[in-house]
């Protein structure tokens, strides 16, 4: 259980869903956690809360990852009460499922700014402030493969995260390690709202378990990636959807 013991780990959207999992079990491994949110403030709390009453320690830090001056903030306050960061993972996200003939330019700025340009804010931060020997984790998506109708913008983002993560892993230096995750369709407030009961049906039997993924099923994949077990891995994407692509 002390696997990342005294590690210092940033989750970014850690408030709800896949972060929020993500969060709570570092911190049972011995992690030390900021719990990130951009407007989720209630949410953050509770996942706070959670960690405390495991034992753990946490601070909750509010920043829109899209905006470089709360990026900024968000780092020089996780080193200000933790005197580090080992491990940056880039969680945060958001989604819309529309065709592409019916996506907004605001559809496409929101997608694209929190998605890639999020990361790219994160990354610039973690490029002198993330201690030697850390470890970064990019969330990614598997309909980058999946070629699924609506989500050309959403399979965009997730496709320039991808390689911004193989480049990004050959430049850092400093014996830090930055790969991606790719789950699949997991059962999340973002990926269950607007589809029908037919269309999780459908994306359940696409896969060898004939289910949708828990958070907790990619939570245990982070923790193999940010713990040192992980570090002769690096630039990949790993790909967590029980076979589905």
């Amino acid at each position: 259980m002390n696997k990342l013991k005294d590690k210092v780990i940033i989750v970014t959207g850690s408030s709800k869903g896949i972060g929020k999992e993500v969060a709570i079990l570092l911190a049972k491994n011995g992690a030390k956690i900021v719990v990130n949110h951009s407007n989720s403030e209630q949410e953050a709390n509770e996942t706070a809360a959670i960690i405390k009453k495991n034992g753990g320690e946490v601070i909750v830090v509010k920043a829109d990852v899209s905006d470089k001056k709360s990026v900024t903030a968000l780092f020089d306050k996780c080193i200000e009460v933790f005197g580090k960061i080992d491990v940056l993972i880039n969680n945060a996200g958001t989604m819309i499922s529309k065709k592409l003939k019916d996506n907004s330019e605001k559809d496409f700025d929101i997608q694209f700014n929190v998605n890639v340009k999020g990361i790219f804010n994160t990354l610039q931060e973690a490029d002198s402030k993330l201690a030697d020997n850390g470890i970064i984790i990019n969330f990614s998506s598997s309909t980058t493969k999946l070629m699924l109708p609506t989500y050309a913008l959403y399979s965009a983002t997730k496709a320039a995260v991808e390689q911004i993560t193989r480049v990004f892993a050959k430049e850092i230096g400093r014996g830090i390690s930055v790969n991606a995750i790719a789950p699949g369709a997991t059962e999340t407030e973002l990926f269950l709202t607007g589809k029908s009961e037919e269309q999780i049906n459908k994306l359940s039997s696409m896969n060898a378990f004939n289910r949708l993924a828990k958070p907790i099923d990619i939570a245990k994949v982070v923790l193999f990636m940010a713990s040192d077990d992980s570090k002769w891995i690096s630039g990949q994407v790993i790909g967590a959807n029980g076979a589905l692509v």
